[in-house]
């Protein structure tokens, strides 16, 4: 008996229609945090406007700020493989500056809403801590992909030193005049202490 004869859905059908709800959700959060304010909108309010309850909206959510992080697994998929599927002859320290400066400098193409999205996340204290914590959850995948990439043990604390000062790098170069020098300016210098443990790499 198949799936559709004995009522159940089947599982690629299941699976788009959770990441539709997910999407709905993901959209109708950020719309009302544009419009209002993170701190002026209600968990109810969004599943309200999703058309959802609020029993699922935490089965996709467990808390109010990850509803502004939908895409994390996208963006962790994007950082390993800036370092993975860089040119050859490009330092790892260099692929992880262009993948900085590309996605930290996005707002230069003119992306009204993406600017708007990142002005409510760096205006929230609250998405602001949250989104540097999960950013460095990505430490342990890329200091594992370094390691791969250079040939170095799994375990070399190199590996998770750069990894995780590269994640802290556009942070470190937030309020400065010019953001793209300042992150220049601070993966020349892991580049610098990369080639001296790495020579050749």
């Amino acid at each position: 008996m198949s799936d559709t004869e004995n009522g159940s859905a089947p599982v690629g059908r299941r699976e788009r229609k959770k990441a539709a709800t997910r999407q709905a959700i993901a959209d109708a959060a950020l719309r009302l945090f544009l419009e209002r304010g993170y701190d002026d909108v209600g968990i109810r309010e969004i599943a309200e406007a999703a058309d959802v309850s609020t029993t699922t909206l935490f089965k996709h959510f467990p808390v109010k700020e990850a509803l502004v992080f939908d895409e994390e697994a996208d963006r962790e998929a994007h950082l390993l493989a800036a370092v993975r599927e860089r040119p050859k002859g490009q330092s790892i320290p260099a692929a992880l500056r262009e993948h900085a400066l590309h996605s930290r400098m996005a707002t230069a193409g003119g992306d009204a809403r993406f600017t708007a999205y990142l002005d409510l996340v760096n205006s929230t204290p609250a998405l602001r801590d949250y989104s540097q914590g999960m950013w460095l959850r990505h430490t342990a995948a890329l200091a594992q992909a370094i390691a791969e990439e250079s040939s170095r043990p799994a375990d070399d604390p190199a590996c998770t030193a750069l990894a995780h000062f590269a994640l802290e790098a556009p942070r470190a170069a937030r309020g400065h005049d010019d953001l793209r020098q300042a992150i220049t300016v601070a993966f020349d210098l892991l580049e610098n202490g990369w080639r001296a443990l790495a020579p050749g790499e």
